[in-house]
């Protein structure tokens, strides 16, 4: 989702107004790391990710870089499918100022009944922004990425972002969750974008 978004959501993108024009070098830094991120088509983006068994410097390492690659970007949240690796691993931070949080092989064991619709949008979808429903609060079972468990109990932004980004590492976009007319829009505005670049 990016950060533009937040007030926008993969992680990754969400709901509310476009930001002003940014910086050029935040926006050179930001094109940087986009190239590391895996963009709609790409096979990896529709496979499940499997579980992470070893937990050692290279992993540490990975998260490192995801939330290096997730700050650069201007993203809220990244999943290790968006670049390239099939481990159930996801980084996050709503809050700007605040430390990334990594989850491994998270489960979400509970969602609640109230749901709510916001725009989305993805580092991996290009211009793409859409209305998701999703629950308000969720509850994940997962490890840090020291092999600790962790449970997360999340409402509202946060729990949406988790959401979003543990659809990645089932394979599942957010096209797939949004209303058949929005999906064609989303669609369109894709192929503009890419031809406009």
């Amino acid at each position: 989702m990016a950060e533009d978004q937040v007030a926008h959501v993969d992680v990754d993108e969400i709901e509310g107004e476009r930001p002003p024009p940014l910086d050029p070098e935040v926006a050179e830094r930001r094109r940087l790391a986009l190239a590391h991120v895996r963009q709609y088509g790409d096979p990896v983006l529709r496979a499940t990710a499997r579980p992470i068994d070893v937990f050692d410097d290279k992993l540490l390492q990975e998260v490192a870089r995801m939330g290096a690659l997730m700050h650069d970007s201007l993203g809220i949240g990244l999943a290790a499918t968006q670049v390239g690796v099939l481990h159930r691993l996801l980084v996050y931070r709503v809050e700007v100022d605040a430390p990334v949080n990594a989850l491994v092989n998270p489960v979400i064991e509970f969602s609640s009944d109230d749901e709510e619709w916001a725009e989305e949008g993805c580092l991996s979808l290009p211009a793409v922004h859409v209305e998701v429903e999703r629950p308000v609060f969720v509850r994940v079972r997962a490890k840090d990425e020291h092999g600790e468990d962790v449970v997360v109990e999340a409402s509202g932004l946060e729990a949406r972002v988790i959401q979003h980004e543990v659809d990645h590492l089932d394979g599942v976009l957010i096209l797939d969750r949004t209303p058949k007319d929005q999906r064609k829009e989303a669609m369109r505005a894709m192929r503009e974008a890419l031809d406009a670049a």
